[in-house]
C-alpha cells in the first residue's frame, strides 16, 4: 500500500544545557564538553565505515526492517551530520527504504515512521525552500554561526494487515541533527557554508535526542547514529569523528571494504576505532567476490563477528527491495550479535560491584564501610571524566564524573592528549615491549632523561636514576642521600669490601610534621608519627628522623594567613608578616630581609644545634621535603620562606637535601617543578604521577653531578644496588617525553604562559574567596591545580579517621563530581590543561553544597 505522507514544518525548541551552577562562572575560550548521559535500558550503537560510500546507510535501514519485524518496538536513526542536503538525506532513505519494504511486506501491526531535520546551514535551508517546501521562520530561527533552526517533519501511518489496536504497533524515527548543501567532508563545507559547528554543541544535540528519544511506550528500542565517512573523516569542526564522538564511547558496528585494497582499510578503520577504547562489535560489508571476510576473520582472530552482504545488484529495480529481502538473514544476524552484546555488557556492569566488594582489597580503604551500592563502576575515562555505570529506579545509566581526585593525583591529560598517549605507547610496545636498562640505551629513556635534566633538573641535576613509582623513588633518594653524607662528612672510608658492623654509623633524616613519603618501609620511617605509620599499619615503625613542626599558610574568612608552631610564636613576629593581602606575595623573595625570616633562621640553627650535641653517634645524614604543599598529610601549604630558610641552613651543615615532588611536579602547582616557588634547588629530587600523564607507573630520582661521585669507585659494591625489573621501560619512558612536551608547550597547553612557564589561574578568585567565609569551612588552599579545604570539625570529625565529609562527597558524586577526602579535608584537583571554566563549574557545585552545611 501506499502510505499517506503529511509533511509539515515547524520550529524545533531549542535544546538547553542544563547548568545547576550559580555563581562567579569564568569564561574561556576552550569550551567544556557537555555533561555526557544516556540510557542502558536499550542498545545504542554507531555505525563507521572504513571509507565513503560502503553503505553505512544501507546497513542502517537493513537494521530497520530487521528489528522493526515485530511489534511493539521502536528504531531510532540519528545522523548527527549530513552533509549534500536537501539532495542526500540518509534519514529520508531509511524513512523512506523501511516505508516500500514495510508496504511490500505488510505485517499485521502498524508501523508511526517519522522523519526530522532539526539544523541546517542557511544554504542548504535556502536549498531546501527552493525545492518546493515552505519552512516555517521566525525572530528566533537563528542559532548563530551560519545555522538555522530547520524544524523539518513528515511522519507516515503504515498500517498493518491487522487492526493495530488488537496486534499493536512500532515505531520507526529517523533524524538529521545537522545539514550542510555542498557534498563535501564536513569541515570543509562548514567553513565554506559559513556554518561551522562545534563539538560541544553537536555533543549536545545528540545528548537531548537520545534523551528525548529514549523511551518506548511499547517495548524494546534499538537506536543507531551513523557518522559521515570514514571512521577518521573530519567532523564539522575539524576533529575526527573517531575523536568526536569518543566521550560517549558507543559501541561500534563497523562497515568494511569489500573491494580490493578493502581488507587493508577495514584493519586500519578497526585498530583506529579499537585505539581510542571502542568496543566494536562486529564487522559487515557487502560482498564483492573476493572473499575478503577470511583474512579479516583470520586478523581479529574470531574474537569479532564478520558478516557479508550480497552483492548489490547495479541496475537498483525494485528500489533495492529485492536486495533488502535477500539481505534480512544477515541483519537479523547482526541484529542479534548488537542484542547479545548490549546484554552481556548491562549484566556485567551491574554485576562487577558485588565481584568488586567479593575479591578486592582496596587500599586505603575500610572495606565494612563501603557498602556495595557504594561502590564506583567506572566503564571509562575520556580526558578528566569519567564515565560511570548507575542504576537508578531500576534503570541502567552510563553518566559523567569529573575526575576531581585526578585518579590519585596523578591524571593530567585532556581527551587530546589520552589519544595521543595510546597511539606512542602503542609504538613503543610493538617496537620496544620491553628491554633491559643496566649498561643499555634506547630512545625512549634518552630522551626522557634529557628532558628532565632540561626541565625539572635544569641548574643542579646532572643523573636520571628510573624506578617505578613514587615510594621506591623515595628509598633511592634516601640511599642516595645518606651515601654522600658519609662521605663527605669522612665517616666511612672508600674501601667499602672490609666495612664491618662496627663502621655502622646510626643515620636520621630531618623532616616535617604532616609529611608523606610513600607506604614502603623506608619511605615511612622518614616521616613523622601518622595514620599512616602507626602500629596497626607498620608494627616495625621507629621513625628515624627529627620532625620539625612547619609554619603553614591558608585562606581563612577571605585573607591568607600564616600559622605558626607554638616554638616560634613564641619569638614573637611581626604582626604584619603573618597576613598577605595577596597568595603571590607569599612566595616573594623580599621575605628573605624579613623579621620573620631572621626568627626562621634562629630556630632552625638553634634546632639543629641542639640534635648535633644530644645525638651523640646519632647523625642528620639528610632533609626531606615536600617542597610547598603537603599532600596525604592534609593539603597543607607550608611556609616557602621557612622551607628556603631550611634548605640554607642544612647545606651550611653539609646535610644532603631531598625534595619530594612526586605530588607536587610537573605543573601540579602551576609550575613544572615546585622549585619555582621555594627559589632553591636540591641535591636529590624525587618525581612521579603526572610525569607520564598518571597513564602509566614511572618514577625518576634526579640527583646532582656531587651526589653522583659517591657512588664511584673500582668496586661493584660501592655502585647503588638498587633496581627494578620494569627499570626505565619504554612503555613508560614513552608515554614520560609525550606529557612533559605536551605540558610545557602553549600551542597544546592553553593554559601555559610561555613568558612566565606558570599556568594561568584555574581557580576563580572570587568563588574561592566566597568558600573561605562559609562558616562550615576553616581554611582554603589553592594553588596550580590543587584547590583544598578543610571542613571545621572537631574531636571525632577531624583528622584522617573522620567519616565527617562522607555524604558531603556522596552528594557531590550525585553532581557529578568524583572525589575523595582526607579525613575532614577535601580537595578538588584538575589537569594542566584543565579549562579555567570548568573549575568554576566544579567551585560553583562546592559551593552549593557547602551552602547546605
Amino acid at each position: 500500500m501506499s502510505p499517506s505522507t503529511t509533511l509539515f514544518a515547524g520550529i524545533l525548541r531549542r535544546y538547553r544545557r542544563r547548568n545547576s551552577v550559580r555563581r562567579f562562572i569564568s569564561t574561556h575560550s576552550r569550551p567544556a564538553l557537555p555533561s555526557i548521559e544516556y540510557p542502558l535500558s536499550h542498545p545504542i550503537y554507531t555505525i563507521w565505515a572504513a571509507n565513503t560510500s560502503l553503505g553505512k546507510t544501507l546497513v542502517s535501514a537493513g537494521l530497520s526492517t530487521s528489528f522493526l519485524s515485530s511489534p511493539h518496538r521502536k528504531f531510532l536513526y540519528l545522523k548527527p551530520v549530513q552533509t549534500g542536503f536537501p539532495e542526500d538525506s540518509d534519514s529520508r532513505f531509511v524513512y523512506n527504504k523501511y516505508s516500500e519494504f514495510f508496504s511490500q511486506h505488510r505485517p499485521e501491526f502498524s508501523v508511526f515512521a517519522s522523519n526530522h531535520v532539526l539544523k541546517a546551514s542557511v544554504s542548504a535551508s535556502e536549498a531546501f525552500s527552493r525545492g518546493g517546501f515552505e519552512v516555517e521562520r521566525d525572530e528566533d530561527v537563528s542559532c548563530g554561526n551560519g545555522v538555522v533552526n530547520l524544524g523539518l517533519y513528515e511522519e507516515s501511518k503504515l498500517q498493518g494487515s491487522e487492526n493495530w489496536e488488537m496486534k499493536g504497533f512500532s515505531k520507526l524515527v529517523c533524524k538529521t541533527m545537522y545539514g550542510w548543501k555542498e557534498a563535501l567532508s564536513p569541515h570543509l563545507v562548514a567553513e565554506r557554508e559559513n556554518a561551522r559547528v562545534e563539538d560541544d554543541e553537536l555533543l549536545e544535540m545528540l545528548k537531548g535526542c537520545l534523551g528525548s528519544e529514549s523511551e518506548s511506550e511499547n517495548g524494546e528500542v534499538l537506536c543507531v547514529i551513523e557518522t559521515a565517512g570514514g571512521v577518521a573523516s573530519p567532523g564539522p569542526s575539524g576533529s575526527l569523528q573517531c575523536d568526536l564522538y569518543r566521550p560517549f564511547r558507543f559501541p561500534a558496528i563497523l562497515v568494511g571494504d569489500g573491494r580490493l585494497g578493502g581488507i587493508s582499510g577495514t584493519i586500519s578503520a578497526y585498530e583506529s576505532l579499537t585505539l581510542r577504547g571502542y568496543d566494536v562489535v562486529a564487522v559487515i560489508f557487502e560482498d564483492h567476490g573476493l572473499v575478503n571476510e577470511g583474512p579479516l576473520s583470520s586478523y581479529l582472530r574470531r574474537r569479532v563477528p564478520v558478516l557479508v552482504l550480497p552483492p548489490i545488484p547495479k541496475e537498483m529495480s525494485n528500489s533495492l527491495m529485492e536486495w533488502f529481502q535477500e539481505a534480512l538473514s544477515t541483519f537479523h544476524s547482526l541484529e542479534e550479535i548488537m542484542q547479545s552484546a548490549f546484554l552481556e555488557r548491562t549484566s556485567r556492569l551491574r554485576n562487577m560491584p558485588r565481584k568488586a566488594h567479593d575479591i578486592f582489597w582496596w587500599p586505603f580503604t575500610q572495606h565494612k564501610l563501603v557498602p556495595e551500592e557504594n561502590v564506583t563502576v567506572i566503564d571509562s575515562r575520556c580526558g578528566e571524566n569519567f564515565a560511570v555505570h548507575k542504576v537508578n529506579n531500576n534503570v541502567d545509566l552510563i553518566t559523567q564524573q569529573f575526575d576531581a581526585c585526578a585518579s590519585w593525583w596523578t591524571q593530567g591529560p585532556d581527551a587530546t592528549l589520552q589519544i595521543e598517549l595510546a597511539r606512542d605507547m602503542g609504538y613503543a610496545t610493538a617496537r620496544y615491549g620491553h628491554v633491559m636498562f643496566p649498561e643499555n640505551v634506547y630512545e625512549p629513556a634518552l630522551e626522557c632523561a634529557e628532558l628532565l635534566l632540561e626541565g625539572v633538573g635544569k641548574g643542579w641535576a646532572s643523573r636520571v636514576y628510573f624506578s617505578d613509582n613514587g615510594s621506591t623513588a623515595i628509598e633511592i633518594a634516601l640511599k642516595m642521600a645518606l651515601r654522600k653524607f658519609l662521605f663527605d662528612h669522612k665517616i666511612v672510608s672508600d674501601d667499602l669490601v672490609t666495612e664491618n658492623a662496627e663502621s655502622r654509623v646510626d643515620l636520621k633524616v630531618l623532616a616535617l610534621r604532616g609529611s608523606y613519603h610513600g607506604d614502603t618501609l623506608g619511605a615511612m620511617e622518614a616521616q613523622a608519627p601518622s595514620p599512616y605509620t602507626g602500629f596497626y599499619q607498620q608494627p616495625w615503625y621507629k621513625g628515624r628522623g627529627h620532625f620539625l613542626d612547619p609554619p603553614t599558610v591558608a585562606m581563612r574568612d577571605g585573607v591568607w594567613k600564616l600559622s605558626l608552631p607554638q616554638e616560634i610564636e613564641t619569638l614573637k613576629p611581626s604582626l604584619e608578616d603573618l597576613t598577605f593581602s595577596l597568595r603571590e606575595n607569599i612566595f616573594k623573595e623580599s621575605r628573605d630581609t624579613s623579621n620573620l625570616a631572621d626568627i626562621y633562621h634562629s630556630y632552625i640553627w638553634k634546632t639543629l644545634q641542639l640534635i648535633i650535641d644530644s645525638s651523640g653517634s646519632t647523625w642528620t645524614g639528610a632533609l626531606i621535603i615536600e617542597p610547598v604543599i603537603q599532600g596525604a598529610g592534609g593539603m597543607e601549604m607550608v611556609d616557602p620562606l621557612f622551607q628556603r630558610v631550611l634548605v640554607k641552613e642544612c647545606r651550611n651543615q653539609k646535610i644532603p637535601v631531598i625534595f619530594d615532588e612526586v605530588f607536587t611536579g610537573f605543573w601540579r602547582l602551576g609550575a613544572e617543578s615546585a622549585t619555582e616557588f621555594i627559589r632553591c634547588n636540591p641535591d636529590i629530587a624525587c618525581f612521579a604521577k603526572l610525569m607520564t600523564g598518571g597513564i602509566v607507573p614511572l618514577a625518576v630520582t634526579l640527583a646532582s653531578e656531587a651526589v653522583f661521585e659517591a657512588f664511584v669507585g673500582d668496586s661493584k659494591l660501592q655502585a647503588l644496588l638498587h633496581g627494578h625489573s620494569y627499570t626505565a621501560h619504554a612503555v613508560g619512558c614513552t608515554a614520560a617525553v609525550k606529557s612533559i612536551k605536551w605540558f610545557k608547550d602553549s600551542k597544546t597547553n592553553h593554559n601555559l604562559i610561555s613568558e612566565a612557564m606558570l599556568l594561568r589561574e584555574l581557580w576563580d578568585s572570587d568563588t574561592v574567596r566566597q568558600i573561605s567565609l562559609l562558616p562550615a569551612v576553616h581554611r582554603v588552599v589553592v594553588l596550580g591545580t590543587l584547590c583544598a579545604l578543610e571542613l571545621r570539625a572537631e574531636g571525632s570529625n577531624a583528622g584522617y579517621a573522620s567519616l565527617y565529609a562522607r555524604s558531603f562527597l556522596q552528594k557531590l558524586r550525585e553532581d557529578g563530581i568524583y572525589m575523595r577526602s582526607l579525613g575532614n579535608v577535601i580537595y578538588l584537583m584538575c589537569g594542566p590543561c584543565t579549562s579555567p571554566q570548568s573549575c568554576s563549574n566544579l567551585l560553583n557545585k562546592v559551593y552549593s553544597r557547602l551552602e547546605e552545611l
